[in-house]
């Protein structure tokens, strides 16, 4: 749109100027998002219902408007991972033992709160995630838990629930091995798309079909935070130790899917 404004050479006045920008970037001034405040623990995931954002540091959940403003705060237990937001609640992958060790280690579970002021409403045990809940995602009226991985697999693993978190089956994803498993999980645009450590020894980020069977390899780094804005926006996060306070700082950045460069991500900067 804007190309095309100025290729023809049009006199474009300030405040049609100021429209198109908010139409652009609808929620915020800026591509990124910074979160307020430090926190016990580093970003591990972020949702949105497109009126706020929902960051998990592991041991605290927190609530900001789409300009990173605190609305709301609590305490978790360690270890609170990635999180989706769905139908007025926010739902997260929790892990109370091991992660990355054979079965009979770990202990699963997903907390649901009530995304309005974060009040812890129920506990599901998903012990079917056997090296750790470490991320969650919802799709076509089920949710879909991923988590840690042994050094030794060269597979992940996504489990499938339904809506009550009755475990239906465990999904094989043929993407090699990625270090620690998968991080974060989000669904859009017809795919998955799970956010891996361990670049560049392994793929940043796994591009997965409907069906978990087709993988694609992407380089960009969404292992602390990715969810769906809307069109072809995700937010990506960030995070980092503050070296005065000794905790950890947490922000989002938009980024726009661009098919065409050969699935890479693009900054909206």
């Amino acid at each position: 749109m804007v190309t095309t404004l100025f290729k023809n050479k049009k006199l474009i006045p300030a405040y049609c100027i100021a429209l198109l920008l908010s139409v652009l970037f609808p929620l915020t001034g800026h591509a990124e998002i910074i979160c307020d405040g430090h926190y016990g623990g580093h970003l591990q995931g972020i949702a949105t219902d497109g009126k706020s954002i929902y960051w998990s540091f592991t041991v605290e959940l927190v609530k900001t408007d789409m300009n990173g403003k605190i609305i709301k705060n609590v305490n978790g237990p360690s270890h609170h991972g990635d999180i989706v937001y769905h139908t007025g609640k926010v739902y997260v992958a929790v892990n109370l033992g091991l992660f990355n060790q054979e079965p009979g280690k770990a202990d699963s579970w997903v907390y649901v709160y009530d995304a309005d002021n974060l009040t812890l409403l129920t506990k599901h045990d998903v012990q079917e995630v056997v090296h750790g809940a470490g991320g969650i995602t919802y799709y076509n009226e089920h949710f879909y838990v991923v988590g840690g991985l042994p050094d030794s697999y060269k597979e992940n693993y996504v489990y499938k629930y339904d809506k009550d978190f009755r475990f239906i089956e465990r999904h094989v994803v043929k993407s090699g091995h990625t270090q620690l498993g998968i991080q974060t999980a989000c669904f859009a645009l017809g795919s998955f798309w799970f956010g891996c450590y361990g670049y560049p020894e392994n793929s940043a980020l796994l591009k997965v079909d409907a069906a978990l069977k087709q993988v694609e390899w992407l380089d960009t780094h969404t292992s602390v935070g990715i969810d769906f804005l809307d069109a072809d926006r995700f937010l990506q996060g960030f995070t980092g130790k503050d070296n005065d306070t000794g905790k950890y700082w947490g922000k989002a950045r938009i980024i726009r899917f661009d098919n065409s460069r050969r699935g890479r991500f693009i900054g909206m900067d």
